[in-house]
């Protein structure tokens, strides 16, 4: 017999967390089921991502990101300082490296503005006087909002605030497919009344089994971090180089954990299948041999400038390399200093592949019987408060 449940979510990151408050805060009588394969709710993206809380300065104003950034800042921020969750508000520096990059500033402040985020722009000499190592040409753009926490222990508090709330959620318990209404799973099936996809770096294959994301298809990008050791000297300020606008990724800098370590990073390199951490940890071939041919294809074609994205996420497996390009943004960082890698993180970017472009923005698919998150890339952990209930908006529309 399968189990029934009125809501059924696929995924225990943040965003399917979020996603069963919203659902048994809206619908109290309702039964809510959150299904996660692991043994813990945060394992993957929401538990190994940066930590950071960004303002939401870098997104255009008619996107989704930037409508959510500003004020999941702001809430998450809010939710960290009321259940006494360890948070480091110290603010960040978007720094030019030369002349070049003095007209991208200036738009990321345009936008800034545009987005009603406060955002302040100072002088080279005043930006040393927020942090004295901070390295840039003539100017800079200061973020007192942004702010870092520990991804995980966020993570665990909304866990707990959605058992409190009575979410069922069900750890080692692994989507398989379905039949119809029912959705089979490790651990027996489900007849659900509405299935909410959340599953990350699987939200597309999932969503095949419902009929959508046909035009779509996640690409996954390897995150790595280098640690900063504890007795070398302190950054209190994240420092940022001014990114590439035609790509979602914000290049190598320097951010400040909750614990005042110094990290650089990350990484974005392509990664050979879906989880693909550490050597053969977690291998599939036949997912390999997708995303490998894909990853193949767009570097021949250097579709949205692959190929030199590629090769340069390659360099960046050079603890030195790592070093030398975050010295463009700050004084004094010595190779001696950085001798641990951080544990790696798989980014879950989406690819249209009948335009064969990167996926900039949140996207999501939906009907009457099901919904799916299929891009929920950088920034949704900032965002997660408000965009889950944007999307529990949007569930209610396509539901009837």
């Amino acid at each position: 017999m399968a189990e029934t449940a009125d809501y059924l979510i696929v995924g225990g990151g943040i965003i399917g967390l979020n996603l069963a408050l919203v659902a048994k805060t809206r619908n109290p009588e309702s039964s809510v089921v959150l299904i996660e394969k692991e043994p813990s709710c945060g394992f993957h993206a929401s538990g190994r991502n940066s930590g950071v809380l960004h303002a939401g300065f870098y997104y255009t104003a008619d996107s989704l990101k930037a409508r959510f950034t500003r004020d999941g800042c702001k809430r998450l921020t809010d939710y960290c300082l009321q259940r006494g969750l360890q948070i480091n508000q110290n603010g960040k520096l978007v720094v030019a490296r030369n002349e070049g990059e003095l007209k991208d500033l200036d738009e990321l402040f345009l936008r800034g503005k545009k987005n009603g985020v406060q955002l302040e722009e100072i002088s080279a000499h005043d930006a040393r006087q927020i942090e004295p190592r901070a390295r840039t040409y003539e100017r800079a753009l200061y973020s007192p909002s942004t702010a870092a926490v520990d991804p995980s222990e966020v993570v665990r508090s909304f866990l707990s605030d959605a058992i409190e709330l009575g979410v069922q959620v069900r750890t080692d318990t692994e989507y398989i497919g379905r039949n119809g209404s029912d959705i089979r799973t490790s651990r027996g099936s489900f007849s659900a009344g509405y299935v909410i996809n959340a599953a990350g770096v699987y939200a597309d294959a999932i969503a095949r089994d419902f009929g959508f994301a046909k035009d779509y298809r996640i690409l996954p990008f390897k995150g790595l971090y280098l640690y900063q050791d504890a007795d070398a000297p302190p950054v209190r300020t994240a420092i940022y180089p001014v990114p590439n606008l035609e790509q979602p990724f914000l290049g190598v800098h320097l951010t400040v954990t909750v614990g005042g370590r110094v990290k650089l990073g990350p990484t974005a390199t392509p990664a050979f299948w879906k989880e693909h951490y550490r050597g053969m940890a977690n291998f599939r071939l036949a997912e390999m041999s997708e995303v490998v041919s894909r990853e193949a294809l767009f570097f021949l074609r250097d579709d949205f400038s692959f190929r030199r994205l590629a090769i340069r996420e390659l360099q960046k497996y050079s603890r030195s390399h790592m070093v030398r390009t975050a010295g463009e943004l700050a004084e004094g960082l010595k190779l001696e200093h950085f001798s641990q890698w951080g544990r790696p993180g798989i980014r879950a970017q989406l690819v249209n592949i009948t335009k064969n472009k990167l996926v900039m923005d949140f996207c999501y698919e939906a009907d009457k019987n099901s919904f799916h998150v299929l891009n929920s890339v950088s920034p949704a952990f900032t965002c997660a408060l408000p965009f889950t209930e944007h999307i529990f908006d949007q569930i209610e529309i396509s539901a009837g």
